[in-house]
């Protein structure tokens, strides 16, 4: 039997799991294709017409390599933010920027708290450097301001992560009280403020962008609001030395040249994300319409998917996941005790809503017992 090189003490010990399972994996097991593809916070609007058209002029252009500063980009950023191109720095999605930050500040056993149940990718790169989870439950179907700032006064943590507006259940803090809970933190523990969903949610959730103060990151992304989730890009805004930080790990050329393109051209068409983020609202609205002619409580949401509590246990939410897939509409929900009774749906284009408006009362039915 041949050796095999061994693994790190470290990546031996993991699990083979991964944060999601994509839809093109469920449909290549199901052999067929789903009809109403609303589980996985996407924009089915697609990206301004204007970042379209430069896309397909630079198509060409591809053969080179992209520009390893991101220069444009960033710039493009910054002036969008009112902050200074040494206060941003460019990664693959909020994603590949996470993974920096666990290695920029997580060493083997370290606590990092966040909360239990919140973005599972953020905890999959925490065990990716052997740091220790600490999770805090949610409170009304938020994320605990006050739970998540004892963790991390008890922990003596170095990272805490929160998301604003907040994924999985789309609820969200006002700016107030970010600002009050980032005026709590040990100076010595990191922030990761995720704003993925900025743009989506009331402008009131925002703090104001202070790039002084040396323990908070703020992230945005390009693939909700901006319908470029495909591409995979997003920024992170934050004090300048802890920009000069994230130079020293992050892979220079991991922003595709078409990136980043796409990027500056989304920026520029704040027209295009004004008639996004109203759609969105639109379908949020019919989301909770639907959910409430069957007889289901939606939660409110400050981005671009409804949270709909089923009533139940979560074992009755799940079954109307699995029936609602087996109906060809691919949702997702919450899975950690006390937010597992909810299932999630995104915002879809209105044939889509309509898909799941006529499959929603069979799904439920089958459960019921109707």
């Amino acid at each position: 039997m041949r050796q095999r090189p061994a693994l790190t003490p470290l990546v031996g010990a993991l699990p083979s799991t991964v944060p999601f399972v994509g839809p093109e994996a469920q449909e290549r097991e199901r052999g067929r294709a789903f009809r109403a593809r609303i589980g996985a916070n996407e924009s089915s609007f697609g990206p301004s017409p204007r970042v379209i058209e430069r896309m397909e002029s630079v198509a060409c252009d591809q053969w080179m390599y992209c520009d390893p500063d991101n220069y444009e980009l960033k710039q493009a950023a910054a002036r969008h933010l009112g902050v200074r191109a040494e206060n941003v720095v460019v990664g693959e999605g909020i994603d590949g920027l996470l993974s920096l930050v666990a290695r920029m500040y997580v060493a083997p056993g370290d606590a990092v708290v966040t909360s239990l149940g919140a973005y599972p990718t953020f905890n999959f790169h925490i065990a990716g450097v052997g740091g220790r989870l600490v999770t805090v439950p949610y409170e009304n179907d938020k994320e605990s301001l006050d739970g998540l700032l004892a963790a991390v006064t008890r922990e003596k943590a170095p990272l805490v992560y929160l998301s604003n507006p907040d994924n999985p259940m789309g609820s969200w803090w006002e700016a107030s009280e970010i600002i009050g809970f980032i005026e709590a933190l040990p100076e010595t523990t990191m922030l990761v403020l995720d704003e993925a969903y900025g743009e989506l949610g009331p402008a009131s959730a925002l703090p104001p962008i202070d790039v002084a103060r040396p323990n908070v990151i703020r992230m945005r992304t390009f693939s909700k609001a901006y319908g470029l989730a495909g591409i995979r890009c997003g920024y992170a805004v934050a004090e300048a030395e802890v920009i000069r930080d994230f130079e020293k790990i992050r892979n220079h050329y991991g922003v595709s040249r078409m990136a980043q393109i796409a990027g500056v051209e989304a920026l520029a068409d704040q027209d295009w994300l004004h008639s996004v983020v109203a759609r969105v609202a639109a379908g949020r609205t019919r989301i909770a319409e639907i959910a409430e002619t069957n007889g289901l409580k939606p939660l409110p949401s400050a981005t671009n998917f409804v949270t709909i509590d089923c009533g139940k246990d979560g074992a009755f939410a799940l079954k109307v996941l699995q029936n609602l897939l087996s109906r060809d509409v691919f949702i997702r929900k919450p899975m950690a005790p006390g937010l597992d009774r909810c299932i999630r749906v995104s915002v879809g284009l209105d044939h889509e809503l309509d898909i799941l408006a006529e499959e929603l009362p069979g799904a439920l039915a089958a459960e019921r017992g109707n």
